[in-house]
Parts: structure tokens; sequence; C-alpha cells
């Protein structure tokens, strides 16, 4: 019986990929595709150079390609496949966030301040996806210095969302989920602060991963907030992310805070049962303003786990409405020192009418930033200034861990947690009467994952009533990518959400 049952799922399996388009593949199917010579790296590469030549007016997600050096990495890749080298991700494409650095391409962080920067090194990042062979397509779009909700605060320009162009993708990682979700690339690298990865996915209908605090170096990443920030992968399934996973995961000599562990593949236990698994069900999670569409497609979501097997449990984070605040004074405290480099003096740009020192930090700064970044530094500065660091920082590190310690209680309980990613669907371009405060508490199911620490995932579950993907989020214990991931798959065995392409964008 067993043996039927799995010449069935072959068989599906291959019309499924007989039905799909080369840009349509996952990262596995690409990966056999170019080991058994279906295809070469370099017309796989030349594929997606032209989808990003004819979609990405449209979607504004690229702000750098170099088609001739991402060529040139590809015919590398063909030599090194032509050899038997069996690297699973050799050859094929990725596009990196704009918060990487790079040697080959400008890191602008989507600021004018680095408007044609071009770094003497490669984050690590960068090093790990060449060492593995993938090639880089080129730089993403992205809000400034990664300050942002909805990629309106690029200086480059918003980017829109491929469901639906007068709608966001989400921020800081919007370039990068709308580029994945347009298939533009197979993958893309994120970063996420406070959700910037997560947020993202959930509204262009992708797969990304935020993974604990110390698992991915941060060198050569531009900081915004050192104690909070981490990259992760953008893909379209949790299959994929696992695979990118297993590049980016290393421990860097150059990064103090990541962790010397064990090479974990994140793919091996993805196919694994989930049955006995317990899922804490956070209530506060399902009271803060959730949409009551999105909250019915999430419960269905619930059911179809317990039908596989999961356990749900319900459990309580008691310290869930201090994240917002305790969030926005850590983050913009850390902006505000990570930030300061940027004078005018040392690198980036320098105001062209200054008279003297004074001028030209005042000046640089003021024409080089956006809105959203100097926000984000005036109230940084003002609750680190020794008059108010001890009723505003020294209390948000002391609630930081409240809710550090409110995690560690849950996951004595149960193995993973699942929660909405966000309050609502993708929210709408150059809406004029948005308030900060709004867009700030959108990212209330995101943000208490950075202060503990923690993975997490989101995956696309279904889609709202007004046509634009819905996601869920499954947070794990600390350094148990490996057990969100196979929740992940499993769903994603038992649906098809994380494989449809918007309409526009399908050749």
């Amino acid at each position: 019986m067993m043996l039927i049952q799995g010449i069935l799922m072959f068989l599906n399996l291959l019309v499924k990929i007989m039905n799909k388009k080369i840009y349509e593949y996952s990262l596995s199917e690409l990966s056999e595709a170019l080991q058994t010579k279906k295809i070469s790296s370099v017309e796989l590469t030349k594929t997606f150079l032209d989808r990003i030549k004819r979609y990405n007016s449209t979607l504004n997600a690229y702000l750098h390609t170099n088609p001739e050096a991402s060529l040139e990495a590809a015919a590398q890749a063909d030599k090194q496949l032509s050899k038997g080298d069996k690297s699973p991700l050799l050859g094929i494409p990725i596009a990196q966030k704009d918060i990487f650095c790079t040697t080959d391409m400008p890191t602008t962080c989507g600021s004018k301040m680095l408007e044609g920067f071009y770094s003497t090194y490669n984050a690590e990042v960068i090093n790990l996806c060449k060492k593995s062979g993938l090639v880089n397509l080129g730089k993403l779009n992205m809000d400034e210095f990664a300050m942002g909700s909805t990629n309106e605060n690029s200086a480059y320009g918003a980017v829109k969302n491929p469901w639906n162009l007068d709608y966001c993708p989400g921020g800081s990682s919007g370039g990068s989920s709308a580029c994945v979700a347009a298939r533009l690339a197979p993958c893309a690298t994120g970063t996420d602060t406070g959700g910037s990865i997560r947020q993202p996915a959930a509204f262009t209908g992708i797969t990304g991963i935020k993974p604990s605090y110390g698992r991915v170096s941060r060198y050569g990443m531009v900081a915004f907030a050192s104690s909070l920030d981490q990259a992760g992968p953008m893909t379209a399934s949790a299959y994929d992310a696992a695979m990118l996973l297993n590049v980016l995961c290393q421990h860097d000599p150059m990064d103090a805070t990541t962790q010397k562990l064990a090479f974990c593949d994140f793919t091996e236990r993805l196919t694994e049962s989930i049955e006995g698994l317990k899922i804490g069900i956070p209530e506060e999670f399902f009271a803060y303003g959730l949409d009551p569409k999105c909250q019915e497609i999430i419960q269905k979501a619930m059911k179809q786990l317990e039908s596989l097997g999961a356990i749900l449990v319900p459990i309580h984070l008691e310290n869930l409405k201090y994240a917002i605040p305790t969030y926005y004074l850590l983050a913009p405290i850390e902006c505000a020192s990570n930030l300061a480099r940027f004078d005018g003096i040392r690198y980036g740009y320098r105001h062209a009418k200054t008279k003297s020192i004074r001028d030209i930090y005042e000046l640089s700064r003021e024409y080089g930033l956006g809105d959203e970044v100097k926000k984000r530094i005036l109230i940084g500065t003002f609750a680190s200034s020794g008059a108010y660091s001890k009723d505003y920082y020294q209390k948000a590190r002391k609630v930081k861990q409240i809710i550090r310690t409110d995690y560690k209680k849950a996951f004595l309980e149960v193995d993973a947690i699942l929660t909405p990613t966000t309050t609502s669907t993708a929210l709408k371009l150059n809406e004029k009467n948005r308030s900060p405060r709004d867009i700030y508490l959108s990212d209330i199911y995101t943000v208490t994952v950075n202060l503990a620490g923690l993975p997490a995932i989101s995956i696309p579950i279904g889609f709202h009533e007004n046509g634009l993907p819905v996601g869920m989020q499954l947070i794990g214990n600390r350094f148990k990518e490996e057990t969100i991931l196979r929740i992940a798959h499993r769903y994603q065995m038992e649906t098809n959400w994380h494989n449809l392409c918007p309409e526009p964008f399908k050749d």
C-alpha cells in the first residue's frame, strides 16, 4: 500500500511540474532541472533577467542589476555542473535585499544618503550565497534603512504588490516579497527587525522565515537595531526556505553574535508527521483588531493542522500589550546610534551648499535622510538621553526580558505557537488618512518574536474577499527552526496557496 501511495505522489508531482513554467519551479525542482541538464544556469538566469526587464518597471522591486555579471556567474556555475558538482543550489538565481554590502553593485539601503555607494567588501550573506553557487540577479528595493511597513519610505519610489498594484507589498523587505511573488526571482533575502520578512511575506502570499537571533551573520548587513536585526530567506515555500537556510546559517567569526552550532540540514525532517505536536494558540493575539475575514481563514488553517494530527493548546502571553511601546523605544534608540555614522563627513551624501562643519552635518542629514528615518533618530536620541534613559530605555530593556520569559514559559507546554502574521491584508498605497500609530500597531504580532530572539515563519493560507493574500505565523523555540518549518511544510503539502503566481505576471 505504501509503495502505491509513493508512486501516486510521484506521479502527482510529475504532473504538477509538467504544467509549470520554468520560472514557477521550486528550488528543489530547479536543482533537479540543472543537475539533469534539462536547462542550463545561463538559460535559467536569462529567463529571470528577461522577466525583470519586462515587469520591473511595473513593480519597482529591483534597484540595481548587472546582467553581464549575473550571466558570467551562471556560466561559471554551468562549468561546475558539467564537472559533476552536486551542490543543491548551484546555478540557481537569487535576488538580494539592498541592505547587504556588495562590491559589484551599489548598496543604498533605499536611501539618498547612500546613493551610488559601493562597499569595499561583501556581506557574509553575500559571500555564503556565492560560495554555494547561487547567481545574484540584483539588489532589491526596501524601506529606507529598513524602517517602514509599506515600502513607501524608499528614496527610489514605492514597490507595488503584484496581487494588486494599488496596494503595498509590505516592508521593509517589500522589494524581496514582490520579486518572489511575481516570480522575478525564485528566492530572495530579506531582513527582519520587527517583522520585515514575515509581514511582507504575508502581504504578497509567499513564505518568509526570520531565524533565531544569532543564526545568520549580520556582518556587512547595514545595521538598523543591532540586537533585533536578523537576515533570512523569502521564498515560495517552506521547503525552499529550508534549502536557503542551509546556506545562510553558519557561524561567522566576524560577527560575535552568531552562535557556534552544529550544522543542521533543515530539509532533513520536513516530511515527518506533525502528529502529536502541540501548537499553542495565544488568545491575546486574536484580540487586537484582527480583521474578521483574516481570522476566519486562519481558523480554517488551524483545522487543517488538527486534521494532520497537531494538537492545538490555548495559551496566554499576558505581556503582549507592552510589545509595541517596548519595540518602538529600543529600535529607535539603537537606530539613532547606528545611523550616527551617516553625517556627510566619512561617506554618503554630502550637501553641496555648506559653509561649515555644522552645515555639513545638518544639511547632509536633512536632505540625505527621509522623514521616517529622521523621526526614529529623534525618538531614539530623546529616549536615550541622560535625562530620560532611566525612564524609557532601562524600563524597555526590563520589559523585553519579561516578554522573553513569557515565551520561555509557553514553550514548556508547547512545541510551536500559531498566530496571525498581520492584523489585516496589505495596506493601500498613498493612503493619506493613515496614521503612524496605525502603522506601528500593525506590527503587534511580529515584534515580540524579535524582542525574544525567536524564529518565526509566515506562510500563505488563503485569500481575503478583497483578493489579497492572508498569512499565518508559526513561532518556534530558540534554534528550533526545523519544528516550524516541518509544520509549515506539512501544511503546504496539503494546500496550494504557496504555488500561486499573480495572473498579470504569467507569461
